[in-house]
């Protein structure tokens, strides 16, 4: 969440900021009266309890001194203020949750850097790699649900029927593409990152602590009779790690990574693409997320959009990459760079990878800090992550990419090693 004493002291700044993601300043006129409000009756609160202590002590003294008719009024006017420091008390904290409630609720300060614009058509392309759309032969054309229901890899019908819509079934090589795909970025990585493996189900604190409550309920997962949420990216928990921790400065960068199935009850997709493989309920993802100093946080945020990026390279898919304006930043971003592949059977760009940068949203949540070598006192780490790969729409774009003029699909030779010896899905038959 944003700093309250940022609000406090700069609230002018602070809604210039926010206006540049489409925030109505009356949100922080709100946030500003209710701090004046809980400030003010905190000072009541504590007043009234040293009204209430001093006049105990007077009770005392009266009692040793037999005057028991003063002791009295003293206890009466004693109960009185004990009642009104405690109504104030109630109404204190009344203002407090209120607060905490408006302060989740408010987005993140965009980065002075993030490009202005109001939604997803204002996004910058920074560059294209690889063959220009148009270039791609008729074979290529196809759209990998059917490539994928003819070689007989992609089961929509049982898992509709087990599951409902939005769910998908890989069968045979397909099923192992995906987990190639799985390990491949895992591997990828693992030079400079600690491979986790979390929970799936987390505490509201955990999904609290990433931005998702109370703000995306609605597309998230919940399992009211526990009070857990399924992820919706590995992310969550892996934030959670160093939740209420501090770190020592030389600690810094924490780099840590995860496969994990992801949840998502795409409750705002109405009217999206949602044939194949598109936008699904249920995913299989490999996130990549560190913790840093406000000085590492550039360097490792360049760093998680080339390991994002190198594996594009490698699987050799066409790709783009966005500078995402303000008014398209989510609720925790500062600064997000996506990467988006070419599906030429789905003639789409299919963004397979936010990588993005937090500043200390998200460790004041959490209260993630470390121990500055040159300063007194914690400070807060800045969070930083990013898709190392997405299974479904990778896995559409390297099928649709690689299907041949005999309708047999490739595999790319990154992936080969993980697909126990083969190298092509080939037609029924062969």
């Amino acid at each position: 969440m944003i700093d309250i004493r940022l609000v406090r002291s700069e609230p002018e700044a602070v809604k210039a900021a926010l206006g540049r993601k489409g925030v109505d300043p009356a949100d922080v006129d709100r946030v500003v009266a209710v701090d004046a409000r809980r400030r003010q009756l905190m000072g009541e609160r504590d007043e009234l309890r040293a009204q209430v202590n001093a006049a105990s002590k007077e009770v005392g003294e009266a009692r040793r001194e037999g005057d028991h008719a003063r002791a009295d009024q003293l206890a009466a006017r004693s109960r009185q203020l004990g009642a009104d420091r405690a109504e104030v008390e109630e109404r204190a904290e009344a203002a407090d949750a209120e607060l905490a409630d408006l302060l989740l609720r408010l987005p993140n300060l965009a980065s002075p850097d993030a490009p202005d614009g109001a939604g997803p058509s204002d996004n910058v392309v920074v560059r294209t790699e690889g063959p220009d759309p148009a270039d791609y032969p008729e074979h290529q054309r196809v759209p990998h649900w059917e490539i994928g229901t003819s070689l007989g890899v992609l089961d929509f019908e049982s898992a509709v029927r087990i599951s409902g819509s939005m769910f998908a079934m890989y069968r045979g090589l397909g099923a192992t593409l995906n987990r190639a795909l799985c390990q491949f970025a895992l591997d990828r990585n693992a030079d400079a990152f600690e491979e986790v493996r979390p929970p799936t189900l987390v505490r509201t604190a955990t999904l609290t602590a990433t931005g998702q409550l109370p703000k995306f309920a609605d597309d998230a997962y919940h399992l009211p009779r526990d009070d857990l949420w399924a992820i919706p990216t590995a992310e969550v928990p892996l934030t959670s790690i160093g939740r209420d921790r501090v770190y020592d400065e030389a600690e810094l960068p924490v780099r840590l990574m995860a496969y994990s199935p992801c949840y998502r009850r795409e409750a705002g997709s109405a009217g999206r693409d949602t044939r194949g493989l598109l936008r699904l309920h249920e995913f299989d993802k490999v996130e990549i997320l560190a913790y840093t100093t406000p000085a590492q946080a550039a360097a490792l945020h360049a760093e998680l959009l080339a390991r994002a990026e190198a594996v594009l390279v490698d699987l050799g898919l066409a790709y783009r990459l966005l500078d995402i304006c303000t008014g398209d930043l989510g609720q925790s971003h500062a600064r997000q760079f996506d990467l988006e592949v070419y599906a030429p059977g789905c003639d789409q760009w299919l963004e397979v990878s936010s990588v993005s940068w937090f500043s200390d949203y998200q460790a004041r949540r959490a209260n993630i800090r470390y121990r500055p070598a040159a300063e007194k006192g914690p400070a807060l780490v800045h969070t930083l992550n990013g898709s190392a790969l997405a299974v479904p729409r990778v896995w559409a774009a390297v099928v649709e990419t690689n299907r041949q003029p005999d309708g047999s699909v490739q595999i790319p030779p990154p992936l080969r090693p993980y697909m126990r010896g083969a190298e092509v899905i080939p037609t029924p038959g062969r």
